[in-house]
């Protein structure tokens, strides 16, 4: 099947809840979003203020992967497939739809959190796509990775 990409609306945001509990490694549930202080409401209210843009894969009306971002900070707040997915260049694609929408908005560096364990495939995934490490860790114990936009 083909994969369809368009901007994030505020309408998607159950199917990404819920996406986001089906991902392979690092999956959140509703109630662990919720801990972090992600809601469906709040994420609503992000798309639609356009504090929180982003992108969805689509594959036979079903969401199958998506990407968004901090607007004010540049940071990649999450990039989620469903497993089926992976390897295909659908997390790929997403996150350059991303990034090349931040350096529209004049941002010069964006920077996400990802597991310092390189057996975990977003590791490999973000460094082999130019992100690097900046020596410093999340409150979680993540990598902070940057990407410089020319």
């Amino acid at each position: 099947m083909t994969i369809a990409y368009r901007r994030a609306v505020p309408e998607d945001t159950p199917a990404c809840v819920v996406l986001r509990g089906r991902t392979r490694e690092n999956a959140f549930s509703v109630e662990r979003l919720a801990e972090a202080g992600v809601t469906l409401e709040s994420w609503q209210a992000a798309i639609a203020d356009g504090s929180l843009p982003g992108h969805v894969a689509i594959e036979a009306d079903e969401i199958v992967g998506y990407c968004f971002g901090e607007r004010e900070t540049g940071e990649i707040a999450v990039l989620a497939l469903l497993p089926e997915h992976e390897g295909q260049g659908v997390g790929k694609t997403l996150l350059g739809l991303v990034v090349t929408e931040f350096r529209e908005f004049g941002l010069t560096r964006l920077f996400l959190s990802c597991s310092s364990d390189p057996a975990v495939r977003s590791y490999g995934f973000y460094r082999h796509l130019g992100w690097t490490s900046t020596g410093s860790f999340d409150d979680r114990g993540d990598e902070i990775l940057e990407y410089r936009l020319a």
